[in-house]
Formats: C-alpha cells, sequence, structure tokens
C-alpha cells in the first residue's frame, strides 16, 4: 500500500493519468476527495463494490441497481 500525504487542492494520478484523485477539502477527520476515470472502469465507495459483487456472484443485482451504483 502507497501512503502519500496530500494537501487541499493536491491531486493523485493513477494509470498515465487515466484515473485522477483529488482532495477536494479536509474537516476535522474527514477528506473530501474527487475521482476522476474513463466511463469503463466503475468507481464504487467499498460497501457499494461488496454489493455489487455479491450481486453478481448470486446473479441478483437489478439492472437499476447497476446503474445507481448500489
Amino acid at each position: 500500500m502507497l501512503v502519500l500525504s496530500r494537501k487541499s487542492g493536491d491531486e493523485i494520478v493513477i494509470s498515465n493519468g487515466d484515473i485522477r484523485i483529488s482532495v477536494l477539502g479536509v474537516t476535522g477527520n474527514r477528506v473530501r476527495l474527487g475521482i476522476s476515470a474513463p466511463p469503463g472502469i466503475p468507481v464504487h465507495r467499498m460497501e457499494i463494490h461488496r454489493r455489487v459483487l455479491q450481486a453478481a456472484n448470486s446473479g441478483t443485482e437489478t439492472e437499476e441497481d447497476a446503474a445507481s451504483g448500489q
């Protein structure tokens, strides 16, 4: 795992610049991140990612769940 310290306004670039993570702000112990990625690369919070994987494994994910990222 790579651990970085960044200030508000700084960016991290992944995969030849295709994916960018921007630090939008820091308030107390909360960090606001902005993530830019090509349309074909899904970006989910971990809890949503787990639900998508679970649904894919059980075959129960609805089209609405997939479209909304839930």
